[in-house]
């Protein structure tokens, strides 16, 4: 009996809780407290949404409040749109008779899309105000995001509705070829510093043709776009010495959201991809971050040199090199899902004072990955002429950062001379670093190079690492990746060791 007796009281509880449809609330009384007084989203290219971001509502008092309206200052004009606690009230900018328990807090979470002509045109900011209640009792949080304006590069639509596309590979992708003579953009070819550059599919170079990227040029890639170097076209990267933290003379391949949450996060965008028969590129002061592959090389028609750059966390490979021929100094690789620098199915390639480390997560990643074959090609096997390594760093995360896989049909003719590598014990033949000096000279072996923050991928050493005054002067480059004259003997890597600040 008290079983159906306590079944009873339970249902009675639920019955008159479910029938209740509001709060007895009193007025806001102008008290609301705020996560912040200023919501900054990060900047945003015009007619690009943003990112959302949080604005935590709290009410300190012992009465649950109704808040008669929550809006954007500049009403259903604003270019914010918000959801208040999962609410899109009127078209995301005006919400009425807002309730928010005692002791309790609501969330509201803001985006934009603006256009550059939105913005203040002395700073680019557009601003708005998110306002709590009016009059006496009026409450107000800032809104605040840069507008970056920018050329804007994508596939024509056809007219059937699909997008133009290219093919690559055999396969045809959403792209476009740069024009010389583009109606609105003019010479497509030549990239500049006087505005950035957003770039959707893949933008093709034509064949017979070259792109310019000149110093200071910004490249925005979004997802699943890349850059494409066809059959006997030249890519020409012409970046120079920057003088501060700003990289003001580097030319910036990286994905299209600004966001700070973006920073960092790999696979962004997919590569620059050089195509079979592509011919006379060079690579001057380039820093590409969170591609898929940095530099995707398909056996180019000849010597490629790449000086004085940086490629950062990329979900796959940082450069990775089919057949190729590579001239590279001063480079600094970091962060790769797979390997850092892979250089496959044969090719000649010579590095001097470069730095290839990598901190990624995976157990089975490497900073340099050496083979002269590759699976499903015909032959498997193609002759590796030469893998040269002077004066470098291979360190990383990881037991084993250095990989050879050797294929006897074709030759393999690898060096490692003054060099800095981080390699467990092993009875290969391939990897008897002291006793083996046809192939190794002058190795050190996994003592630490302290670089100055590898998290932050600033690989610069001081006096303290196992890489000072550790090189070879028959192999010097006269600077450093930073433009700094390199002391005799020199260090090992692309930074010429200085004190770190205090």
């Amino acid at each position: 009996m008290r079983q159906y007796f306590a079944i009873f009281v339970l249902g009675l509880i639920l019955a008159f809780s479910s029938c209740r449809t509001d709060f007895d609330t009193v007025a806001s009384t102008g008290d609301l407290k705020f996560s912040k007084d200023t919501v900054y989203l990060d900047t945003v290219f015009k007619n690009i949404g943003s990112s959302t971001y949080q604005l935590k509502v709290y009410n300190r008092s012992k009465n649950d409040i109704s808040i008669p309206v929550v809006q954007l200052k500049k009403g259903l004009n604003s270019k914010y749109r918000m959801t208040v606690d999962g609410m899109t009230g009127n078209n995301g900018k005006i919400f009425n008779n807002v309730t928010l328990l005692a002791k309790d807090s609501l969330y509201i979470f803001i985006e934009t899309t603006a256009d550059i002509t939105d913005a203040n045109p002395t700073d680019f900011l557009y601003t708005d105000e998110i306002q709590f209640d009016s009059g006496a009792n009026l409450q107000e949080v800032a809104l605040v995001t840069l507008i970056q304006d920018a050329v804007f590069l994508y596939p024509n639509q056809n007219p059937d509705g699909t997008k133009e596309k290219i093919n690559i590979e055999g396969k045809d992708v959403d792209g476009f070829y740069l024009s010389e003579n583009d109606p609105e953009n003019r010479n497509e070819l030549i990239f500049t510093k006087q505005k950035p550059y957003v770039i959707y599919g893949y933008a093709g170079v034509p064949e017979n043709k070259t792109v310019t990227f000149e110093a200071g040029s910004r490249v925005h890639f979004h997802a699943n776009s890349g850059l494409y170097i066809a059959n006997n076209a030249s890519l020409k990267i012409n970046g120079t010495t920057s003088t501060t933290d700003k990289l003001e003379n580097e030319v910036i391949f990286e994905g299209d959201r600004l966001e700070s949450l973006y920073s960092d996060i790999p696979g962004q965008w997919k590569s620059v991809l050089f195509a079979n028969g592509s011919t006379n590129h060079s690579i001057n002061h380039l820093t590409l971050k969170n591609a898929v592959i940095g530099l995707d090389f398909k056996n180019p028609f000849n010597t490629i040199t790449i000086q004085n750059s940086q490629i950062y966390n990329c979900a796959e490979y940082g450069i990775l090199a089919q057949n190729a021929q590579i001239v590279g100094e001063n480079i600094v690789i970091n962060y790769a899902g797979l390997a850092s620098l892979s250089c496959v199915y044969g090719g000649n390639y010579k590095f001097t004072h470069c730095t290839f480390n990598n901190n990624w997560s995976n157990p089975s990643h490497f900073a340099v990955n050496i083979s002269n074959s590759l699976s499903g090609a015909s032959p498997e096997s193609n002759a590796l002429t030469q893998a040269t390594f002077n004066n470098c760093i291979i360190y990383g995360s990881n037991f084993n950062e250095f990989n050879l896989s050797k294929n006897t049909a074709s030759p393999f003719v690898y060096q490692l001379n003054n060099c800095l590598l981080k390699f467990g014990s092993t009875t290969n033949p391939l990897y008897q670093f002291k006793t083996d000096t046809e192939h190794y000279n002058n190795i050190i072996l996994n003592e630490n190079p302290k670089f100055y923050n590898v998290s932050q991928n600033k690989f610069n050493i001081d006096k303290t690492s196992a890489a000072f005054a550790k090189g070879n002067q028959a192999f010097i480059i006269p600077t450093d990746i930073l433009g700094i004259t390199r002391t005799s003997p020199p260090d090992l890597g692309a930074y010429q060791s200085q004190d770190f600040p205090k």
